[in-house]
């Protein structure tokens, strides 16, 4: 039978049965759009993940104390105050895999700038939390290395913080703001990285980790060690 005749005979059949053939035809293509939709969806969901897995930095390792015992009293783990710089540059030392390290230690504050203030955390770093964190200084300058070693008054900030405080296109670069009534000066900020699992990643100061952790704390120990 000739291939002419075939095609014949199946549209005269396609054509005798519209309403099976049109049922048929919608759910070929309800199941392929249904694939399809899924497989865009998945692709999707997976780069934006990744995209937020990236934005935490690359081969992030955390490193928390453990909880501490008081009085018989257990504290919930990372409460602990046995984490030290020693620690760090053990781990610096000892460990060649390790690209990067930096201290971290935080504390929320109320950041006031005139007659505009704003509730966020300010968090002392060094030099090296730039490359685990995978950011940058979009405008003014990173800590120099007399500003860390000395616990200099200085800062750079995240890009909800210089909305709130200065708003919208403002530079703030050179500008003093009182973060808990101790005055910074503004020496940066930071590329906006948006949300990340919920958390907007702009929203946060940074200034140099001994400023945090003498001057603002006035303690001794580590709340996190974080490598690359």
């Amino acid at each position: 039978m000739k291939i002419g005749n075939l095609f014949k005979i199946a549209y005269r059949s396609l054509a005798k049965n519209k309403l099976r053939t049109f049922l048929t035809m919608l759910g070929i293509i309800i199941g392929v759009g249904s694939v399809v939709t899924m497989l865009g969806i998945g692709e999707g969901s997976s780069k934006s993940i990744q995209s937020q897995i990236s934005g935490l930095g690359t081969n992030v390792i955390i490193i928390s104390p453990g909880s501490q015992n008081s009085g018989g009293v257990r504290t919930e783990a990372g409460s602990g105050q046995n984490l030290t710089m020693e620690d760090l540059n053990a781990i610096d030392q000892f460990c060649p895999d390790i690209s990067a390290i930096t201290p971290l230690i935080s504390t929320v504050a109320q950041t006031v700038y005139g007659s505009q203030n704003w509730h966020t955390s300010i968090t002392g770093i060094t030099d090296q939390y730039f490359d685990v964190r995978n950011v940058r200084v979009v405008e003014g300058s990173n800590f120099s290395a007399s500003e860390e070693k000395g616990g200099s008054k200085v800062c750079i900030l995240g890009s909800t913080v210089v909305k709130n405080l200065f708003g919208d296109g403002a530079n703030p670069i050179g500008q003093t703001i009182r973060v808990n009534k101790i005055p910074f000066r503004i020496i940066g900020v930071l590329e906006t990285k948006g949300q990340n699992f919920g958390r907007d990643q702009d929203d946060v100061i940074l200034a140099p980790f001994y400023t945090v952790q003498k001057r603002m704390l006035g303690i001794t120990y580590v709340q996190t060690i974080m490598a690359s």
